[in-house]
């Protein structure tokens, strides 16, 4: 019990992020769907995790510092909250992708995006989920390596420095393979067809931004931390390499609010008639 914990009082900053993660993912697609997609993206990304450290795959050769073990849950030498972490990172970067493809209706009080079943198995939607949350990856572990100078704890390390703030290279390749996984399962777990809502699916108000803002404050954290430690060359490269694309879903999204065809609208609401973009078009609005 004094284990289960400290599982969650040493690391309230991550179970705040699988909170909101929950706060925007069972309205999306239901409790059944999102409690099994946590158990796929729990134990995909442990596995990723188990083989780096025994074999060097995907990862690279990495180790953690069992410091905590008598306070927090590991598992099989991998920290639970570590491997628990790629489920929300990997869905709000998949929710960022469908905001970015999907087509947008706006109305006063309300943005849906007009994603189809299609547009949710898409492989556009898997390899630019997949690359947004390697790119998150690239500011959040060269601030985790720096865990003993804020909350985190060093809690992991390479055999060999790297080239990126000391994390290899080799570390992104293995994300970019382990998010093309979680997606992929994500995918899989959404792919049957539903005539009714599924239990738990809701239409909060501005639903389709909470991935992305999720995304957004995931990364804003990271960045902050650099800042905390006084990484702040490193605070710059992580500002920089996402002020740009950051700008262009800003303003590609302005653009393309309200800018759907009648075969768009259509198709969203063929596949999830429960939509609200569904009951603002019989109010009229």
């Amino acid at each position: 019990m004094d284990i289960a914990i400290g599982t969650v009082t040493m690391r309230p900053y991550v179970f705040a992020f699988f909170g909101a993660f929950l706060l925007a993912c069972v309205p999306h697609v239901g409790w059944r769907r999102t409690a099994l997609f946590t158990l796929a993206g729990y134990l995909i990304a442990f596995a990723s995790e188990w083989l780096s450290i025994n074999t060097g795959f995907p990862y690279g050769w990495y180790y953690y510092i069992d410091t905590t073990s008598n306070r927090e849950l590991w598992i099989a030498g991998v920290p639970f909250f570590d491997s628990l972490s790629y489920v929300f990172l990997s869905y709000c970067s998949y929710a960022t992708a469908l905001f970015i493809i999907s087509p947008l209706k706006a109305w006063r009080w309300n943005l849906v995006t007009l994603e189809t079943r299609s547009i949710r198995r898409s492989f556009a939607a898997l390899l630019l989920g997949s690359f947004l949350q390697t790119f998150l990856d690239i500011v959040i572990d060269p601030v985790a390596l720096q865990g003993n100078r804020w909350f985190l704890g060093q809690i992991y390390g390479y055999r060999e420095q790297g080239l990126h703030f000391g994390v290899p290279l080799s570390n992104y390749g293995g994300w970019l393979l382990t998010s093309f996984c979680l997606l992929a399962a994500f995918q899989l777990i959404d792919a049957r067809r539903l005539d009714d809502a599924p239990r738990g699916a809701v239409n909060l108000p501005f639903r389709s931004l909470l991935g992305p803002v999720l995304y957004l404050s995931v990364l804003i954290f990271n960045i902050a931390m650099m800042l905390v430690i006084g990484e702040n060359f490193m605070a710059l490269c992580a500002t920089l390499m996402f002020t740009l694309p950051v700008l262009m879903v800003v303003v590609l999204a302005v653009r393309r609010t309200n800018r759907y065809s009648k075969d768009e609208l259509g198709g969203h609401l063929r596949d999830y008639p429960w939509s609200a973009a569904g009951t603002v078009l019989q109010k009229g609005q």
